[in-house]
């Protein structure tokens, strides 16, 4: 590849499935660790102008937008205007920004796939943080790829996969919503994806713009609970029998979760020839990678 590859969040799962996939290409990154007190206007401003890369691929907050479970306010605020000064850094050089967001920037109330023209329409602070971060990086750098994702599954401890897993192996009763919709996708899956993205973007295609991918299939929690449970039980034994289905309205967190949140995938296929992957079938692999962490 021609182009200088800086990655944030290098750390993260996200991060680290794209410097696999890459190595298997002979593809590398620049992946700074993130300052103690996290990226802000000065250590990025320093942090560019020292290694003026082509791109900078930005998961610095891939946990906290696709994994944790509350993220506070004032936190959120900081990554908005760290984003924002990112954006205007990269269009300052002339670089490439590759901003990842989410399905939750749609209210999840209506029961069609959402395409990229639909309007955006929040329901929480990490929402509305991510709809601002949207058009901050459309104002300020036009050289941009916004790459909106379904529900990420990754291997860590603590993300949402973990989370479940670790409540299964503690006995407790586990529900899910069994009329909840989106696109389950596996982080090797995303990080395929952002590795197409770039590749096409070193070719000199100027494919700016927002982008959908999730995973094939939408499916509902309690599905890909059940097959997740299925496939933990080749390396563990649960007392529970499986999970159990509840409605949408009755989730804890269903003020703040899309009840639709199914992504239509035809433009980023029309675009750059990316084609959605099962995400069943990626699940042996990711619980492999899970329980080797034990």
């Amino acid at each position: 590849m021609r182009m200088r590859l800086m990655l944030l969040g290098g750390g993260n799962a996200l991060g680290q499935a794209l410097i696999r996939l890459g190595g298997e290409e002979e593809i590398t990154f620049l992946a700074p660790p993130s300052p103690e007190q996290g990226w802000d206007a000065p250590s990025l401003t320093k942090l560019l102008d020292d290694n003026r890369p082509d791109v900078v691929i930005n998961l610095a907050y891939y946990v906290d937008w696709f994994q944790a479970g509350h993220v506070e306010e004032s936190v959120l605020n900081g990554q908005e205007r760290a984003v924002e000064r990112l954006a205007e850094l990269c269009q300052h050089h002339q670089f490439v920004l590759l901003q990842p967001s989410s399905y939750r920037v749609f209210d999840g109330a209506r029961t069609t796939a959402y395409n990229e023209k639909d309007e955006v329409a929040p329901l929480d602070a990490r929402s509305r943080a991510l709809c601002r971060i949207e058009q901050s990086v459309r104002a300020l750098c036009p050289r941009h790829v916004l790459l909106r994702f379904g529900w990420l599954l990754d291997d860590s401890p603590d993300g949402l996969l973990g989370r479940f897993l670790l409540r299964l192996e503690q006995h407790e009763e586990f529900f899910l919503a069994d009329d909840r919709r989106g696109n389950p996708t596996p982080v090797e899956d995303a990080a395929r994806v952002i590795l197409a993205v770039l590749k096409q973007l070193d070719c000199g295609a100027p494919l700016w713009g927002t982008y959908h991918y999730g995973g094939h299939e939408a499916s509902t929690p309690l599905v890909v609970g059940q097959a997740v449970y299925a496939e933990a039980t080749h390396y563990r034994q649960f007392t529970l029998e499986g999970v159990s289905a509840i409605a949408h309205a009755d989730c804890p967190d269903a003020a703040d979760e899309p009840q639709h949140g199914v992504l239509a995938c035809k433009k980023i296929f029309n675009t750059f020839g990316i084609k959605p992957r099962a995400w069943r079938a990626g699940l042996p692999d990711l619980l492999d990678r899970y329980y080797r962490h034990d």
